[in-house]
């Protein structure tokens, strides 16, 4: 199928195509070692995204935001970081703009950790506001392809680590052209198990990454890809299925 990116479209051929769900990729625009390109977050989730959209007819794919909330990645350059209440406000104005176009139906294909509380608070208070609108999420596609894929994938920390692992596997399939092997090389922090800590990056690592990048391989990188995209086209179905009425009936 085609891919419906909005900023190609015109005014008759937006008219012309049913639209009945929208999908949003945010990222950011930060450091990622010294191998992976500062703008991998959005690179990774948007071709996901688009590859998605690939399966439908009825999909919009916005413009990627290539920034995002990226406060605590300040430390290490080269990093452009919106704040909090930006972020927050930035969604909520798209979300509104959707909605008042009748697109009531909104998918956000999260690839930045930052990112999470804002879309949290504006598509909460958007709901609140508009009932009528079904909001849908992959808030951490990292952690997801390590539930998905089977035991024993990723050598360390289940691929998890900003550029690491697993990141850095999926980067070797979609761009491999992009990353630099050589300068590869993170740090597995210490954290509790049950304990959320608040960190700052700095605080865990002195090279920009996180995990075992070293263990990488582009064969990780591509089943990484396909549990992904095949995981959200079946939630994206289901939800079309119940015609995105999953609330209790009455």
């Amino acid at each position: 199928m085609a891919v419906y990116q909005a900023e190609e479209l015109n005014g008759h051929k937006y008219r012309s195509h049913k639209f009945n769900k929208a999908m949003l990729n945010v990222g950011s625009l930060e450091n990622h070692g010294g191998h992976l390109p500062f703008g991998t977050d959005c690179l990774v989730s948007y071709m996901l995204a688009k590859e998605v959209a690939d399966h439908f007819d009825d999909i919009l794919l916005l413009p990627p935001l290539w920034y995002g909330m990226s406060e605590h990645y300040k430390d290490f350059s080269f990093t452009v970081s919106l704040r909090y209440e930006t972020m927050t406000e930035l969604l909520r104005d798209i979300l509104l703009s959707l909605h008042r176009e009748g697109l009531h139906r909104v998918f956000i294909f999260n690839g930045h950790d930052g990112n999470s509380a804002p879309i949290e608070v504006a598509a909460r208070s958007v709901k609140v506001a508009h009932p009528e609108m079904k909001i849908a999420v992959q808030d951490a596609w990292w952690v997801t392809a390590g539930q998905l894929l089977p035991p024993g994938t990723f050598e360390v920390w289940n691929g998890l680590g900003h550029a690491g692992e697993g990141e850095t596997s999926i980067c070797l399939e979609l761009f491999p052209h992009l990353v630099d092997m050589e300068h590869a090389q993170g740090v597995v922090p210490i954290l509790p198990p049950h304990a959320d800590l608040k960190w700052k990056f700095s605080e865990l690592t002195n090279t920009g990454a996180t995990g075992d990048p070293t263990r990488a391989t582009q064969a990780k990188g591509a089943a990484m890809r396909r549990v992904l995209v095949d995981a959200v086209v079946a939630f994206i179905r289901h939800l079309d299925s119940i015609d995105w009425r999953y609330e209790l009936p009455r």
